[in-house]
This record gives structure tokens, C-alpha cells and sequence, in this order.
């Protein structure tokens, strides 16, 4: 090798490593833009079997558009969610005046117990518990409304960002696919087409699995709350089934909303409704997630939990939520590699 020929190849790795670092950091920077499109993407390999099934031509009736079947699956969305609403807040609001009526009281009680295990030695006001309480600055205040305003904000545009593309994935899906395909061998397209519909059907089996689960942790909420009559369980089981479809943190969020609507009623009350929440947490997440998501995605239960904890130490809750369909696509692409290496190695033979 000539010393051209080897200042040529140095410059090439160099120049090779240095795109490959700006690319990693144009990523990098543009990750929240990413994991917008990546749900969108989840969401509609999610709806598209069933935007297919709503589309395809029935005897003696014209073909529905695309267009229009997607758009009955986003009405009917925005409807459950309004009667979901209208069912919730009502009850809410009245169980929150009802303990701010009542708020008195229980701090009463409260400073009798305190006092009667002389935790406490004299009595005071609501009023000067609440002066007393500890404070920040205006400043700091006034900066922490505004950081909430703007993640409220941030919130429904990323929401509405997602809906729109998602729509015109689910619109351009054939095109796209077609587009991308190219760029496979002559040979692989067929394979990347099956591996392609693997990944839809898997992610739609997800998306059917999350619904299963929520309605079978609103079922379970709402029989024991009911049996041990807690006011607005069915309320409180309508929250326990929406958070179902958050991982770690959606369930806690339900167990504390029926704990905090029991305490009104008494303590031991409160206590039955923690334990009852506690054990059908634990039941939820050793048992019912990974038995569920394996029967119906076919992700195994360790690799189920192993990507609720990956995905969620990367990304947080969102890194959880989008943890079990990254897996099921994630083991679409292995199985893939794999066969395409089994096939080399026949030919190898």
C-alpha cells in the first residue's frame, strides 16, 4: 500500500466516523420531533387492520374510502372519550365539593388524634395551617404556572401533531410502503412484506391487548369498590381501566383516587380499598400483563418485563408505554435476520 493510497483510506474513516457522529447528533437533537412521528407510526400500524376491515368492499355496496373509514374510527374516539367525560366529571366535581365541605372536620379529627398521642399540643385553624404552610416566592410561583401553562400547551399540539400524522400515515400507507421496499433486494421484497405485515398485526394485537387489560382492571375495580360500597366506584373504576393503559404509574394513579374517595367514608375503609388496589397491582403486573401480552402480541413474559424496565429507565413513562411494541417489532426484525442468516448458511452448504 502506497503512502497515497493509505492517507486516502485515513481520510475516508475519518470522514466516515465524522458523519456518523453528526448524524447521531442531528438525531439526538431532533428525538422529541422522532418519538412524535414513532408514535404516530404505532398508532397507525395499531388502526390499520381495522381501517381495512371498515374499507373493504362488501357485496352489492361500493368500496368505503380510505379517508372515510379512518375518519369513523377518530369520531368514534373523540365520542368515547366525550361519554367517558360526561360520565366522570359530574361525580368528580361533586365528590370535590363534598370533601371540601367536609375538610373541616376531618382536620378536626385529625388534630384530636394527634393531640390524644401527644403528637401535637394545642389546636389551630384550617386558616393557619394554610398561612403557615411553606411557601415559594412570587417569582418562582409565577414561573412555575408558566412552565405548566406551556407543557399543557406543548401537550395538545404533540396530540394533535400525532393525529394528523397518523391519519396521513394510515392515508399514504401503500405508497409509502411501496417507496421504502425498494431499496430491499429484488429477492427480499416478498420477505420484507410478510415481515412488514408481521409488524402491523403485532402492534394491532397490542393495541387490542391494552383495551383487554383496561376493561378487565375496570371490571375487577369496579366489583370490589361496589362490594365494599365506595361511593362513585364506578367513577373510580373508569380511572383504574384509562390507567391500565399506563404502565406503573396509571394503576398507582387509580389506587390512589379510590383510597383518597374512601377516606371520606373512614379509615378503615380507606385501608380495605388500599389493600384490595395493592394486590390487584401486584396480580396486574406479575400475572395479567405479561400472560395477556404474550398470548395475544407473542412477547414473552420476561421479555415483557424486561422492556418495561428498559424502556422505561431511556424514556421515562412514554419510554414504558411504547416499551412493548418496540419489542414485538424489535422481534419481527431479529426473526427476519435470523432466517436471512439461515438461508445464507444453506447456500454456504
Amino acid at each position: 500500500m502506497t503512502d497515497h493510497d493509505f492517507r486516502r483510506r485515513v481520510l475516508e474513516t475519518v470522514l466516515a466516523v465524522a458523519g456518523v457522529v453528526a448524524l447521531l447528533a442531528a438525531l439526538w437533537a431532533a428525538r422529541e420531533a422522532l418519538m412524535l412521528v414513532y408514535v404516530s407510526a404505532l398508532i397507525a400500524m395499531g388502526l390499520a387492520p381495522i381501517v381495512q376491515q371498515i374499507e373493504r368492499r362488501k357485496k352489492n355496496r361500493r368500496r368505503v374510502p380510505r379517508w372515510l373509514a379512518i375518519l369513523v374510527i377518530y369520531l368514534g374516539i373523540v365520542g368515547a372519550l366525550f361519554a367517558l367525560a360526561l360520565m366522570v366529571i359530574p361525580p368528580l366535581v361533586a365528590q370535590a365539593e363534598g370533601l371540601w365541605t367536609k375538610l373541616p372536620v376531618y382536620f378536626n379529627h385529625l388534630q384530636d388524634y394527634l393531640i390524644e398521642h401527644r403528637l401535637m399540643t394545642h389546636r389551630i385553624t384550617l386558616e393557619q395551617a394554610v398561612q403557615n404552610a411553606p411557601t415559594a416566592g412570587a417569582g418562582n410561583a409565577v414561573g412555575t404556572v408558566l412552565i405548566a401553562i406551556s407543557s399543557v400547551i406543548s401537550g395538545v399540539f404533540g396530540l394533535i401533531t400525532i393525529l394528523i400524522l397518523s391519519f396521513y400515515l394510515l392515508t399514504e400507507a401503500h405508497v409509502m410502503f411501496e417507496y421504502f421496499v425498494r431499496f430491499a433486494p429484488p429477492s427480499r421484497r416478498a420477505d420484507v412484506g410478510l415481515a412488514a405485515t408481521e409488524m402491523v398485526n403485532k402492534v394491532s394485537a397490542w393495541l387490542r391487548a391494552q383495551i383487554l387489560l383496561a376493561g378487565v382492571m375496570g371490571t375487577f375495580a369496579a366489583v370490589g369498590l361496589w362490594l365494599m360500597d365506595v361511593p362513585y366506584f364506578y367513577v373510580i373504576a373508569l380511572i383504574a381501566a384509562i390507567g391500565e393503559t399506563i404502565p406503573i404509574v396509571g394503576p398507582v394513579i387509580g389506587g390512589i383516587t379510590a383510597v383518597t374517595v374512601a377516606v371520606t367514608v373512614s379509615p378503615k375503609l380507606a385501608l380495605m380499598v388500599g389493600i384490595y388496589f395493592l394486590v390487584l397491582h401486584q396480580l396486574e403486573a406479575n400475572v395479567l400483563v405479561p400472560k395477556v401480552m404474550e398470548r395475544n402480541v407473542g412477547v414473552s413474559p420476561v421479555a415483557v418485563m424486561v422492556a418495561l424496565l428498559i424502556g422505561g429507565a431511556l424514556w421515562g413513562l412514554v419510554g414504558a408505554i411504547l416499551a412493548i411494541p418496540s419489542a414485538a417489532i424489535l422481534s419481527v426484525v431479529i426473526e427476519e435476520l435470523a432466517a436471512e442468516r439461515d438461508v445464507r448458511i444453506q447456500k454456504i452448504r
